[in-house]
């Protein structure tokens, strides 16, 4: 393929230097002519193990070129990278200009050029960048409209600073957002000799997956560092700890908590995460992201009133009460609180659970029920339909099989809030379908 790449940075100098080592054809384009008359010399204009050999033979053999000029760059290709900075500003906010001015030039050659060209943003960009910033200043400049006259997707980047080379050849997945498959075939023909799963999804969901891998990364470096700075407080041997902690691929890294739903509960999480904030204060120290979790999770039971209350609805059928599904377990369960929220407002409340029926309670639960929450006992109804039948907002508070049946049997005026993504075909569902964070 021919392309073009547009900033010759980081992760410009690295796509560009590794595309053309795959055969296809690759222009360069910085503003900055030191960096284009060095890679023209077949040198580097960054620092990165292994990045000088390849732009040195590529350089050699006429595959790689750069350039100053937008306008010969897009006429000579039929693909452009958008590889140029997108900086912070002292509020937090990116700085778009190198982005829009680039967007800008590209469409202004645009203008004069017959063929469809298809234009890849993998610069780093908020969701909403691209249909807001991005297809606006190409259509403006060029007078072509995104579809018909050139095209969009978006390509994010996976590369670490110093084993850049080695993370392109082998990433974990190549991920094209793309509206038209017409757009995404092009981008997705640049990754051909790299082996990784291709993964195609929306611009927007695809802007938004770098924000959360980099986010979590960060998050991951900063959770480390407090066990670590406990563990010396404690004389244990962190990287110990850590090193064993890894090894499980079941829970500790793997996907599992990992989908966006209601709050955690139960007789662990919480009890040990304050446990753990306490022996932090026994020994004087801070540790923000651990002390952080539990108001978070609260704000998420927060969240789940606030919709609740925001359908304007006084009758409320809460579907599972334990705090998860298979279990009568009730302690520390967000539903519990979310109940006893609602009821403080004057709420008319109905409640099912299967394992929470009095009938079946046993000792520590039964003894729970009937000396922490009493007052919600008495709303616990026999059957489903009960609650479906008197209810006007039904929440979803654990994934129990059953549920997904159920809400076939909703009416079109109720309101149904989802906390944990029931399996069931929403075709089906009559009444209002609204998730917590989806």
């Amino acid at each position: 393929m021919r392309v073009s790449v547009f900033g010759l940075g980081y992760v410009g100098s690295v796509s560009a230097a590794s595309f053309a080592a795959d055969g296809h054809t690759v222009v360069g384009v910085d503003v900055n002519p030191d960096k284009v008359a060095s890679l023209n010399e077949g040198r580097s204009p960054i620092v990165e193990k292994g990045l000088d050999e390849l732009i040195k033979t590529a350089t050699a053999n006429g595959s790689l070129r750069a350039t100053t000029s937008t306008d010969e760059a897009i006429q000579a290709t039929d693909l452009s990278l958008l590889c140029v900075g997108t900086p912070s500003r002292k509020n937090g906010s990116l700085d778009l200009s190198y982005l829009t001015r680039v967007c800008e030039q590209i469409g202004t050659a645009l203008k004069s050029k017959p063929d469809y060209h298809v234009v890849v943003v993998r610069s780093t960009v908020l969701p909403g960048t691209t249909h807001q910033i991005v297809i606006p200043a190409l259509e403006q400049a060029s007078g072509k409209k995104y579809g018909t006259g050139f095209g969009v997707t978006v390509n994010p980047e996976f590369l670490r600073e110093g084993t850049a080379i080695h993370d392109f050849r082998h990433p974990p997945l190549t991920l094209v957002g793309h509206n038209y498959a017409s757009d995404a075939a092009p981008a997705q023909a640049l990754y051909a000799n790299v082996q990784a799963p291709l993964v195609n999804t929306s611009i927007r969901t695809a802007e938004m997956m770098k924000y959360a891998s980099n986010t979590w990364h960060a998050l991951k470096v900063c959770f480390a560092n407090e066990i670590g700075n406990l563990c010396k407080r404690l004389e244990i041997d962190s990287h110990e700890v850590m090193d064993i902690f890894c090894r499980d691929e079941k829970l500790n890294l793997s996907s599992y908590y990992m989908k966006p739903g209601f709050a955690f509960g139960g007789s662990c999480l919480p009890k040990d995460v304050r446990a753990l904030q306490y022996r932090a204060k026994e020994v004087d120290l801070e540790l923000p992201v651990i002390q952080s979790i539990l108001g978070s999770n609260q704000l998420q039971v927060q969240h789940a009133l606030d919709q609740v209350m925001e359908s304007g609805k006084k009758r409320i059928g809460l579907l599972g009460f334990s705090f998860k599904a298979g279990t009568d377990d009730l302690r520390e369960s967000p539903m519990v609180i979310l109940a006893e929220a609602l009821l403080g407002k004057g709420y008319d409340l109905r409640i099912y659970d299967k394992n929470v029926s009095i009938a079946r309670l046993v000792g520590a639960n039964k003894e729970y029920i009937n000396k922490q929450i009493p007052h919600l006992s008495s709303l616990l109804c026999e059957t489903i339909d009960e609650v479906i039948d008197k209810s006007d907002v039904i929440v979803v508070g654990n994934a129990a099989p059953e549920f997904s049946d159920a809400l076939k049997k909703t009416r079109p005026e109720q309101r149904i809030v989802d906390l944990v993504r029931v399996k069931t075909d929403r075709a089906q569902i009559p009444a209002r379908y609204e998730g917590i964070c989806w």
